[in-house]
């Protein structure tokens, strides 16, 4: 079966989308069948991301590795029983298409709670809470003492995470591997950065998440997607020499790949 990676939060801005398609594209290039899915309905980042690829690809002439991304089928109510969900089925028929083909399975979730992303984080093999560097985005995880900033208990997302855990053991499958990626790091090591870390290493402890280097803040970032692309296809479309804001991301990228420690994957980029 397919090894399914969630990106997820309940806070739109974080990178969830940008986070998918790197490690979509950065499998894909290292061999893997990769199927995509997003399951916010109305925005669809990861989608279109997909499509601005295809896009561009055949524009240019291209061959670039991209993942298998598919929209959630429709589904016909009429055949539904009385207590079965629409949207429950919707991503069930969409896991089970790309599952026969798929080394891994991405899917995107909406910066809000929904069924489809309380369905999702029961499904996940690996979860991937991208999160920006501020108590503001730490909110969604815990509460935290203003004047200690001791960490007083999970807040509700944490709280959605624990009930897919324990849906997962009560099937028998493998615990989830929850990775929260601290994206947007500033580059000085500044008083709230290290508040923020020192809050969200004793947090992880409690709750049970690995603590990641996401991506810092960059311009090629918001210049990638119009034309579907990531740091790794920069020397496909005629980037010889990479500066050295891209070298450092393209680091990034790579320390993420291997702290993800995903199945049968070796990081060769």
């Amino acid at each position: 079966m397919a090894h399914i990676i969630v990106v997820g939060n309940e806070k739109g801005g974080s990178g969830k989308s940008t986070t998918c398609m790197h490690v979509a594209t950065a499998l894909c290039r290292m061999g893997h069948k990769v199927g995509g899915l997003d399951l916010d309905l109305r925005q669809r980042s990861f989608g279109r991301y997909v499509e601005n690829r295809r896009a561009f690809a055949r524009k240019e002439g291209l061959s670039l590795p991209t993942p298998d991304y598919h929209d959630l089928p429709e589904i016909d109510q009429a055949r539904l029983g009385p207590n079965e969900n629409i949207y429950d089925h919707r991503l069930s028929a969409a896991v089970a298409r790309l599952e026969t083909d798929a080394d891994f399975i991405i899917i995107d979730c909406p910066g809000s709670h929904t069924r489809l992303s309380q369905v999702a984080h029961s499904l996940a093999d690996t979860l991937i809470t991208p999160l920006n560097d501020s108590f503001i985005d730490f909110d969604l995880l815990a509460r935290v003492d203003p004047d200690t900033s001791r960490v007083i208990g999970p807040s509700i997302y944490s709280e959605m995470v624990w009930n897919a855990r324990q849906l997962r053991a009560k099937a028998g499958l493998q615990p989830i591997d929850w990775i929260v990626l601290r994206n947007r790091l500033g580059a000085q090591q500044m008083h709230n950065k290290r508040k923020v870390g020192s809050a969200l290493e004793q947090l992880s402890k409690r709750i049970g998440f690995r603590v990641a280097p996401g991506f810092s803040e960059r311009v090629i970032f918001r210049e990638l997607f119009p034309r579907g692309l990531t740091l790794l296809d920069l020397r496909d479309v005629g980037v010889g020499n990479l500066n050295l804001s891209n070298v450092a991301a393209r680091q990034e990228l790579r320390d993420l790949m291997r702290e993800l420690r995903l199945p049968g994957v070796s990081v060769d980029f």
